[in-house]
């Protein structure tokens, strides 16, 4: 299948200049970097897909073997990488695509040669010496709960994740996203993304990180984003204004102006 189709790959902005990869999170597709393109596109190309099971991407393509593990759409970005001859691109990842990248940067080097990592996290659940934010009976109540009935977790979650009560509108629109998601598909993405553990595959970065995390965030606590910065060697760790686990789209302003200044310090 045509890697293009397979994973709705857009291509925009400014086709001479370094290209840029935008990777949305569980349960959300391209369109939730609506406010992140047009500050990118005057100078930079900007890539945009779905991970297969996700937006407009072919679901025919999802197999459950190869999405039981983030290498899994690590192996997507790097086809996406591959199909459109990247070199040196910088891999901007939320949440769960944060650690993607990672994976990604170590399978195919030469395509990928910066990290964004929007409000990463390595492993969801607590251990000794370690605070991802839950319990591993938080996490197995969580997926119990999405399993037995998907629309009312989207619906409870929804506004958790995004944290703006003021904003409604902001809860409703990542609910009606997770709604728009096969609940077979979804089922598989949120257990591997929520029983990853991915802390050693952070040492193995080796190029220019950026760590941006809200001051605010119940998925990723502020203790993480402090673990993933000590635990990649010369990474940047910017604290944004901003409340949330999506910050692309609760203050684009702050995240646009962080991801701006890490792109101009690569040159």
């Amino acid at each position: 299948m045509d890697t293009a189709r397979r994973n709705n790959v857009t291509v925009t902005g400014n086709p001479h200049g370094r290209t840029v990869v935008l990777a949305h999170g569980f349960g959300c597709d391209q369109n939730m970097w609506r406010s992140t393109v047009p500050a990118l596109a005057r100078e930079y190309r900007v890539v945009l897909f779905d991970y297969v099971g996700s937006g407009r991407s072919e679901l025919s393509a999802f197999s459950e073997d190869r999405y039981a593990s983030l290498q899994g759409y690590a192996q997507d970005v790097v086809e996406v990488c591959d199909a459109l001859d990247l070199r040196d691109a910088v891999f901007v990842g939320h949440s769960v695509s944060a650690m993607i990248g990672v994976l990604a940067a170590d399978m195919a080097p030469e395509r990928i040669g910066a990290l964004v990592m929007v409000a990463p996290s390595p492993r969801y659940i607590d251990e000794d010496g370690y605070r991802g934010g839950f319990s591993a009976q938080d996490i197995e109540e969580l997926l119990g709960s999405l399993e037995s009935n998907y629309l009312g977790w989207s619906a409870a979650m929804a506004p958790v994740i995004m944290d703006n009560p003021e904003r409604p509108e902001l809860g409703a629109e990542l609910e009606n996203s997770f709604c728009a998601t096969d609940p077979d598909i979804a089922r598989v993405f949120a257990r591997t993304t929520f029983l990853s553990d991915s802390r050693d595959d952070l040492k193995k970065v080796r190029v220019p990180t950026l760590v941006l995390e809200s001051a605010q965030d119940a998925i990723a606590p502020r203790e993480v984003g402090a673990f993933v910065h000590a635990a990649i060697p010369g990474s940047t760790l910017v604290t944004l204004d901003a409340i949330g686990h999506c910050p692309h789209l609760s203050a684009p302003e702050a995240t646009n102006q962080a991801l701006l200044e890490f792109l101009a310090a690569l040159r």
